[in-house]
């Protein structure tokens, strides 16, 4: 299958087929130097494609908040962006432990097998 032309855009599925390819090609070690260089830059291309195809998506997507009375369905636009604040901590992040000193075990104490305190 040709490549797309650089100057066309491709739709999602095609850039990401193409992307597969060029990532196969690129880890098989099957093309030399200069092209896998050339297949690198398209491959990034793609990516960015992908990723603002995605982004545009996203942005399209609607939340069903309910129903009107005719039953037929209430939405809201999506918003994308983070809600979490980066400062704050959040549910299951704990935080490191600092790291214990390696304390020396006590000595065993001698033991006096005459005492009757021990069972065994």
């Amino acid at each position: 299958m040709p490549a797309t032309p650089a100057t066309e855009t491709p739709t999602f599925e095609a850039a990401l087929a193409e992307l597969q390819r060029i990532v196969s090609d690129l880890e098989n070690g099957s093309v030399g130097l200069e092209e896998s260089l050339a297949r690198f830059e398209r491959g990034v291309t793609l990516l960015k494609t992908c990723n603002a195809t995605l982004e545009q998506a996203e942005q399209r997507i609607e939340l069903l908040v309910g129903a009107k009375a005719d039953g037929s369905p209430l939405t809201e636009p999506f918003d994308a962006s983070a809600t979490a604040d980066a400062d704050a901590p959040t549910a299951g992040r704990r935080r490191a432990r600092k790291a214990k000193p390696e304390s020396i075990p006590d000595p065993v104490p001698a033991v006096d097998e005459s005492d009757s305190g021990f069972l065994f």
